[in-house]
């Protein structure tokens, strides 16, 4: 779960904190607590990702993130 500002004119949204990684309660994600720490099958998810993102707004800015402002610029 991230807490971050959402610029409105492109929808982007920038992190400024992470305030919680939910569990996904899954025997197959590695990075469930519920994953057995002796597990070897490769159908498994691997821990190279958190999966998706929650993105809490705790600000909305109508204005262009500075990303896009800048490919604007060029």
């Amino acid at each position: 779960l991230s807490e971050g500002t959402r610029w409105a004119k492109c929808g982007h949204f920038q992190r400024h904190l992470v305030v919680a990684i939910l569990d996904c309660n899954t025997t197959r994600c590695e990075r469930s607590y519920y994953h057995p720490p002796n597990c070897r099958l490769n159908t498994c998810l691997t821990a190279s990702s958190f999966g998706r993102e929650i993105q809490r707004d705790v600000d909305n800015v109508d204005e262009f993130c500075f990303a896009c402002r800048a490919a604007q610029a060029r």
